[in-house]
């Protein structure tokens, strides 16, 4: 006998609701994705306020370009993580958001022209070249230089990562992650423009290094202590993969929400529900866990709005 779920009931919204009502709405809708959006704000909500949780935050670097870098942001100043594992872009960002200005664009613009014009494009947001390249050059030299004067010759993502955040202002995640003491890790730090500045350091200062390894040491070292662990992952990649590969080291995530725009049918990690990853021991047999299909930039805010509002209560 199959037993049957809950009645469904139609959302009913006024001009009074709160969002944390109109999640409570949709999470008796039977909707389809709405479903898997209000069991991820329960599964953050949960993770978040579990003392014994380590927790993980991992996101691609896309979003880092647009304003959500603004929740990301907060979400790293509110203490709500303890690590974060991101793409080298998320780096680049930061710092060129810090320092100068993107702006709004479409995805029908003339690339040819744009070119011409000293401009790059990330689907509708234009990045020009004088906020980008020269000017993380400019600043990952300079920076580098510093901690060389001071006697530094190797150093793990996690050392370049606080570097940077010691050196931006309030508007940066990279700063809270610094003020904050969360372990920002970039497994892939080579492919991007930051990464692209320390293998240029290197070519004046032979006798410096980066260490990869250590930031092995680093999060091994958290994981095999941790009680609990949970992951906030947004986007797929690198950033996720990582995230869910240290955490088989200790039987999985109990907690795991994974936003993303991919889909599975081609068997790739970023296309792969978080329950496939319970089959691999990255995710334990009892996780609170969801998957959630949606473009992040047009849901993360609400679901932060609404995190903000439980968590306060």
């Amino acid at each position: 006998m199959v037993e049957l779920g809950r009645p469904i009931k139609d959302i009913q919204i006024d001009a009074k609701t709160s969002i944390e009502k109109i999640f409570e709405e949709m999470s008796k809708s039977g909707g389809f994705e709405s479903m898997n959006l209000t069991d991820g704000l329960d599964i953050l909500t949960d993770m978040i306020s579990d003392k014994q949780c380590l927790k993980f935050v991992s996101f691609v670097a896309a979003i880092i370009s647009t304003g959500t870098r603004g929740i990301i942001k907060d979400m790293i100043k509110n203490k709500w993580f303890d690590v974060a594992m991101v793409t080298c872009g998320s780096l680049d960002h930061d710092i060129a958001k810090h320092f100068s200005h993107y702006k709004e664009g479409s995805f029908t613009m003339d690339d040819a022209e744009l070119a011409s014009q000293g401009i790059h494009r990330l689907g509708n947001v234009l990045v020009p070249i004088d906020s980008y390249g020269p000017l993380i050059e400019e600043k990952i030299q300079s920076f580098l230089e510093e901690e060389y004067q001071n006697g530094i010759r190797e150093m793990t993502t996690a050392d370049i990562t606080n570097m940077i955040g010691k050196h931006l202002g309030d508007d940066s995640y990279l700063y809270w992650a610094y003020k904050n003491d969360v372990k920002v890790i970039v497994p892939g730090i080579m492919d991007g423009a930051v990464g692209s500045q320390i293998w240029l350091f290197t070519q004046k200062h032979s006798d410096f290094k980066l260490n990869m390894i250590g930031d092995a040491n680093l999060i091994s070292g958290l994981i095999f202590k941790a009680e609990k662990s949970g992951a906030f992952m947004i986007g797929g990649g690198i950033s996720k993969h990582h995230t869910l590969w240290w955490n088989q080291c200790r039987d999985g995530l109990d907690y795991a929400f994974y936003i993303t725009t991919a889909q599975e049918f081609d068997g790739s990690l970023s296309g792969a529900l978080v329950k496939e990853a319970i089959s691999w021991g990255k995710v334990t047999q009892n996780a609170k866990q969801a998957t959630l299909h949606a473009e992040v930039t047009t849901i993360l805010p609400f679901i932060y709005a609404a995190l903000i509002s439980r968590l306060q209560k």
